[in-house]
């Protein structure tokens, strides 16, 4: 959840609107951290914009220091913190009221303990205590049956097939809270998720196949490989290789069976459509 002290200063400003508009960002930071507190997580406010890896020159997001924690299943916990951020990618686009080069961003990180449900009820009572209540969220056309009743009709629902967010490591889906036009929020489910849902199918005895379990483990195999993730399990090294075979089969027979449908496909030749449009546009 962003804080951008200097949203209000595109244009000349005078020394009075800037420090209107930093005394506004620190009471926000200040009320941020209040409420954390008083659900009885802990939070870490971070001023400089130095990494905490070397992946970037300047810090550019409040996860970056978490990172090796998503993969640790080890860990559990949930911690909040404000950090200040650059985004030198963002240069070209500054001015357009939506993007910064300097800012302060609020975030929520729970490993292996919060839901996604939670991490809604989290944010949307927190805008609530600042009065405000998103326009609308986005939520990725994959996650829009089972993440839709976790906002309880509290807020309007835009499918939108580019809530994936990817730091070139860690990638997931996310749900994105929207007002004015302007993302103000995100929150982010990352792939290890998929992981370890797929690593608890396995160990309960199930194998990739066309059929009930099988077919839901196999998806879920082929979605961790679209994502750009990677599972250190000869399934998924099987399964790669095997989307690979189907591709090339139907990119070899599409022209002699154009007319055939999606079930003719699936049934005859082993072939998802669904799976091997989604890897072409890749």
């Amino acid at each position: 959840m962003p804080c951008t002290p200097e949203t209000t200063i595109f244009s000349k400003g005078t020394r009075t609107t800037k420090e209107v508009a930093y005394v506004t960002a620190g009471r926000l930071i200040q009320q941020y951290q209040q409420f954390c507190l008083s659900k009885g997580i802990d939070f870490i406010r971070i001023q400089s914009v130095r990494p905490h890896d070397d992946t970037t020159l300047f810090c550019s997001a409040g996860m970056q220091q978490y990172k090796p924690l998503f993969s640790d299943p080890s860990h559990s916990g949930t911690v909040a913190n404000s950090q200040a951020c650059l985004r030198m990618g963002d240069l070209d686009e500054i001015g357009d009221g939506t993007h910064l080069l300097h800012f302060t961003m609020l975030g929520l990180f729970s490993f292996r303990e919060m839901t996604v449900g939670n991490a809604i009820d989290f944010w949307l009572e927190f805008l609530g205590t600042l009065g405000l209540v998103p326009d609308h969220v986005t939520i990725h056309p994959d996650r829009l049956v089972e993440w839709t009743p976790l906002y309880g009709a509290r807020v309007p629902i835009v499918p939108d097939p580019e809530c994936m967010w990817s730091d070139g490591s860690i990638s997931g889906y996310c749900t994105e809270f929207y007002k004015d036009g302007v993302e103000i929020g995100n929150i982010v489910n990352p792939l290890g998720t998929l992981r370890e849902t797929v690593m608890t199918i396995v160990e309960s005895g199930y194998r990739p196949g066309n059929k009930e379990q099988g077919y839901v483990l196999r998806k879920l195999l082929r979605r961790i490989h679209k994502m750009g993730g990677t599972l250190d399990h000869p399934f998924f090294k099987e399964e790669v290789e095997r989307q690979k075979r189907l591709r090339a089969k139907y990119l070899r027979l599409r022209d002699r069976h154009s007319d055939m449908s999606p079930d003719w496909w699936f049934d005859t030749h082993g072939i998802d459509l669904s799976d091997i449009r989604e890897s072409m546009e890749e």
